[in-house]
């Protein structure tokens, strides 16, 4: 044998074996990268905390009360009966914000309005009181409570530092809140559905 193909032999064994370990590197290399890459990804949970939630008020009487969770958030959903729709326009005077001009909230257009709702009767907004973030509590039953002002028309209360809130989620003057508490974006999928957490394309 001559010694060129013994060169030629040596050569080509050496391409296989070269050729060989970096395929199984690069197997060995996306196998480990997979998982890796798979963790950038959120987790169905984590989707799920994020997704839009509906929501079937069918059910909700005037005057009555629900809560959903959005974003680990409550969501209140409260039918106003006539006389809290009509008790909104008379506290005016005593609320900071009533018209929800201030910007430090979220508030969608569709809710900048007295009711702060699409429709009159049912509100919806994040029950997180806007001071430091605790859940303030039903005070929907009208007159004089401990906490609470002699010609209270019903609202809510918020026990930490006693911030008051009328049933359209919006703060009354002189409170620790500064603000009316967040509408979530919404919008209804038919006359009982509502979907929190979308607004309407």
């Amino acid at each position: 044998m001559s010694e060129a193909t013994v060169d030629a032999t040596v050569d080509n064994s050496r391409r296989t074996w070269l050729i060989t370990s970096c395929a199984m590197g690069g197997v060995g290399a996306a196998a480990v990268a997979v998982p890796f890459v798979s963790t950038f990804q959120p987790s169905e949970r984590a989707k799920a905390a994020g997704a839009a939630v509906e929501v079937d008020i069918s059910g909700l009487a005037p005057g009555t009360k629900m809560v959903a969770e959005w974003r680990g958030k409550p969501v209140w959903i409260m039918r106003r009966s006539e006389k809290q729709l009509a008790d909104l326009e008379k506290i005016e005077p005593q609320l900071a914000d009533p018209n929800s001009e201030r910007k430090s909230v979220p508030t969608p257009a569709y809710a900048l309005n007295r009711h702060r709702s699409i429709k009159p009767e049912v509100f919806v907004g994040v029950g997180i009181c806007t001071h430091l973030g605790c859940s303030p509590g039903d005070k929907l039953t009208p007159g004089p409570q401990p906490s609470l002002p002699d010609d209270w028309v019903g609202g809510f209360l918020c026990a930490c530092h006693g911030s008051t809130f009328d049933v359209a989620g919006r703060v009354f003057k002189n409170k620790p809140a500064p603000d009316n508490l967040e509408v979530p974006p919404h919008y209804y999928l038919s006359d009982t559905t509502l979907l929190i957490g979308e607004e309407k394309a």
